[in-house]
C-alpha cells in the first residue's frame, strides 16, 4: 500500500525526471519517452503557437530520500483541436451555439501522433490504488468549470477497458496495421496474400526498380546533418501543399536523432545520386510507427514503397510485431493493412448536450463497427483451410 501520495502539474517534461519517466514507459515506447516529448517542448513544436499547452501530471510518493515518481500522464491544454484525430469539432461548435467556451480542454495524448500507447504511466502493480487517484484529480479539474472536459485519446488497450469502468463518452475509429506472422522475408509476406494482390504489388515494386531509385536505411546515428537538412525540407513541404501547418522542425529532428538514435528509422529515397523523397518512422521493442513523408519527385508508387514496403522490410528484418503507419487510409488494405479498432475515453463537464453526445458516439461505435467489417471483407490475405 502507497502512502504519502501528491499529485502535481508540471508546465513543462523538464521539470520531472527523465529516468522516473522513461521507467515508467512500456515497451520502450518511442512516442512516450521523456526524449520524444521534452524535443517537442524544447523546439516549440507544442505551445501557445500551436495550441497544446504542456500541463503534465505527476503523482509522487515521499520518503526520507525525497520524492519518488509513482505514475505520470502526459497532459496537455488544448485551444483548439490541431493534431488529435479524433475530431469534436461539432461538439465545439454545439458549445459555441449556447454561449459557453469548450476550450480550453484537456488531452492525453503525444500531440500529431495517432499512435495507441500508455496514457497513465505507472507499474502493474501499483495500478489498482494509482489509476483511481489520477482519474479523481483530473475530475476535480474538470469540476472547477475551466476546461470543458478532459480527452484521453488512443489509450492501451488495458487502460481503455479501466477507463471505461469509469463511465466516460467512449469513441471508436479505425486503422489499419500490419502484422508480422513470422515472415522471415517480404516474399514470405507476399505468400500469405492473394494472387491478385501479390501480383499488384510486384509490379508496383518493378515499377520504382525502373525508375533506378535506391533506398538508404538510416538511423539517428548514421543519418547525416544533410539527411536531417533535406528530410525537413520534404516534411514542411508536404505540409505546406497538403496539410497546413507543419509543427515539426529541423531542430526537433536533430535532437530526437541524437537522444533516441536506437528508436528512429529515416528511409531516403534516391534516384541518379539525388534524394527525391523520405519517410520517418520510429520503433518500439514490438511495433514500427510510419509518422512523416515528403518528396520532390512524384513518381508512381514512390509514396508506396517509401512508406509501406520498405517499412514492412524493416519490420521482417528487424523482428518487430507491428507496424502501425498512421491514421486512415483504406489503400492500405490492398498492401496488406488490416482494419484495427481503436478507441478513446472521454469525461465532459456538466453540460446541457449530454444525452446528445451519448447518442453521437453510440451511433459512431455502431458506423465504426460496420465500416470495419465491409473492410475485412476486402481482406487481401488467402483464405486458409
Amino acid at each position: 500500500m502507497l502512502t504519502n501520495l501528491t499529485v502535481k502539474i508540471h508546465p513543462q517534461i523538464a521539470d520531472i525526471s527523465k529516468e522516473q519517466w522513461n521507467s515508467l514507459v512500456n515497451d520502450n515506447h518511442p512516442f512516450i519517452k521523456h526524449e520524444f516529448l521534452h524535443a517537442m517542448e524544447k523546439y516549440q513544436c507544442v505551445g501557445s503557437d500551436f495550441g497544446w499547452i504542456p500541463c503534465h501530471m505527476a503523482v509522487y510518493q515521499r520518503n526520507d530520500q525525497g520524492e519518488q515518481l509513482i505514475a505520470a500522464m502526459p497532459l496537455y491544454q488544448k485551444y483548439n483541436s490541431y493534431g488529435e484525430f479524433v475530431f469534436d469539432n461539432s461538439w465545439a461548435q454545439a458549445w459555441q451555439q449556447q454561449g459557453m467556451s469548450y476550450y480550453p480542454k484537456l488531452v492525453s495524448a503525444t500531440p500529431y501522433t495517432p499512435a495507441n500507447g500508455q496514457r497513465l504511466l505507472c507499474k502493474k502493480e501499483h495500478q489498482k490504488q494509482v489509476y483511481p487517484l489520477m482519474l479523481n484529480a483530473f475530475q476535480d479539474i474538470i469540476a472547477t468549470g475551466d476546461f470543458s472536459g478532459v480527452h484521453i485519446l488512443f489509450p492501451q488497450i488495458d487502460e481503455q477497458d479501466w477507463l471505461e469502468t469509469n463511465k466516460p463518452l467512449i469513441r471508436h475509429d479505425c486503422q489499419f496495421h500490419w502484422f508480422n506472422q513470422h515472415y522471415q522475408s517480404f516474399d514470405d509476406f507476399l505468400a500469405t496474400l492473394t494472387a491478385k494482390k501479390r501480383k499488384n504489388i510486384r509490379q508496383e515494386r518493378r515499377k520504382i526498380d525502373q525508375q533506378t531509385v535506391s533506398f538508404r536505411i538510416l538511423n539517428g546515428h548514421s543519418a547525416t546533418d544533410a539527411d536531417w537538412d533535406t528530410f525537413a525540407y520534404f516534411y514542411k513541404k508536404t505540409f505546406d501543399e497538403k496539410w497546413g501547418t507543419a509543427t515539426f522542425n529541423l531542430g526537433f529532428f536533430k535532437q530526437i536523432a541524437q537522444t533516441m538514435p536506437e528508436q528512429i528509422i529515416l528511409i531516403l529515397a534516391d534516384q541518379k545520386d539525388r534524394c527525391i523523397a523520405g519517410a520517418l518512422l520510429y520503433k518500439s521493442d514490438h511495433t514500427l510507427y510510419g509518422r512523416h513523408w515528403g518528396c520532390s519527385e512524384g513518381l508512381d508508387g514512390l509514396h508506396f514503397e517509401t512508406c509501406f514496403y520498405q517499412g514492412v522490410e524493416v519490420a521482417i528484418q528487424q523482428g518487430l510485431q507491428t507496424f502501425e503507419p498512421g491514421a486512415q487510409g483504406e489503400h492500405k488494405i490492398a498492401r496488406g493493412f488490416i482494419p484495427v479498432l481503436t478507441r478513446s475515453s472521454h469525461f465532459m463537464q456538466d453540460n446541457p448536450f449530454q444525452t446528445s453526445l451519448e447518442n453521437f458516439v453510440k451511433h459512431e461505435r455502431d458506423a465504426v463497427k460496420a465500416y470495419i467489417k465491409t473492410c475485412q471483407q476486402r481482406s487481401p490475405y488467402r483464405k486458409t483451410k
